[in-house]
C-alpha cells in the first residue's frame, strides 16, 4: 500500500549535506528481517531497474588488501585479519558486540567508504530509475545511504511472518532472529520513515501484484525529476 502519494512530496528524502543534483530517482528499499525485501529486490531487478545492495558494497569496500581495510587494522590492530589477509568477520563482530564503542568506530571507517561506492554506483546506472537496497537503511541511516534517495519503500510483514520465514531461510534460532530484530526498528517506526509500503503477508504473486503499480508509479516520477532537473 502506499502512503504518501497523498500525503508527502515525492521528493521528501533530501541529502542533508550538499550533493550534486542528480536527474535520476533513487527508490531507498528495505524492510526487516524476513520481510521478504530480497525478493522485492529481484523483482525490481526483473524489470530490468539498477540494483544498488548495500550488503555486497559493504563487503565489498572491506576486501583483502583494500583502503578500508587498512584503516580498520590500524584502528583496531593486526587481530582484525585472518590468516588469508582478510577480515576476520567473526573476531570483528565479538569485538564489536562486546564493546559498543568499537561499533562506533568502526563505522565510522566503513560507512564513508559504503556511501561513496554507492555514490559511484548510482552515477553508473542506466535504468529509469535505481534502487539502493539496504537492511538498515533508516535504522543506522546506513553510510548515510537514506539520504541518497527521494523516496523509501519498506517491504512490512508480522513479527510472526519475518520469524517463520527467517528460520526456514537460514536456518537460525528463534532466539537469534529476534535478537537482530531487536536491533531493528520496530514496524511501525520502520513506516513511519517509508513513502511506500508494501505488506507482504502472503505468497509472491500478492507480493508482486503490489509491486508493478509502484514500478509504474516510479518510472512516472524519476520523468518528472529528469524533466524539472532539465
Amino acid at each position: 500500500m502506499s502512503k504518501s502519494i497523498e500525503t508527502r512530496s515525492p521528493y521528501s528524502h533530501q541529502p542533508q549535506t550538499p550533493e550534486p543534483r542528480s536527474k535520476t530517482l533513487v527508490v531507498g528499499l528495505t524492510g526487516g528481517i524476513g520481510s521478504g525485501k530480497s525478493a522485492a529486490s529481484d523483482w525490481f531487478a526483473q524489470q530490468g531497474i539498477n540494483i544498488i545492495d548495500a550488503d555486497i558494497i559493504a563487503h565489498e569496500v572491506v576486501a583483502k588488501g583494500s583502503a578500508t581495510l587498512r584503516k580498520i587494522q590500524r584502528k583496531f590492530g593486526d587481530w582484525v585479519l585472518n590468516a588469508n589477509g582478510e577480515m576476520d568477520r567473526a573476531a570483528v563482530r565479538t569485538h564489536v558486540f562486546a564493546h559498543p564503542e568499537a561499533l562506533i568506530e568502526l563505522e565510522s571507517i566503513t560507512h564513508p567508504a559504503i556511501r561513496e561506492a554507492a555514490k559511484i554506483q548510482l552515477a553508473q546506472s542506466t535504468s529509469s530509475y535505481v534502487v539502493l537496497s539496504a537492511p538498515l537503511l533508516i535504522e543506522a541511516a546506513e553510510a548515510g545511504l537514506a539520504n541518497l534517495c527521494q523516496r523509501i519503500l519498506v517491504i512490512d510483514a508480522a513479527e510472526d511472518t519475518q520469524l517463520a520465514r527467517a528460520s526456514q531461510r537460514d536456518e537460525q534460532s528463534v532466539q537469534k532472529i529476534k535478537a537482530i530484530m531487536v536491533n531493528q526498528l520496530s514496524r511501525e517506526e520502520r513506516n513511519r520513515h517509508a513513502d511506500d509500503v508494501v505488506l507482504n503477508e502472503s505468497d509472491l504473486t500478492a507480493l508482486y501484484l503490489q509491486l508493478k503499480p509502484l514500478h509504474q508509479d516510479y518510472i512516472t516520477l524519476a520523468q518528472q525529476l529528469k524533466f524539472a532537473a532539465d
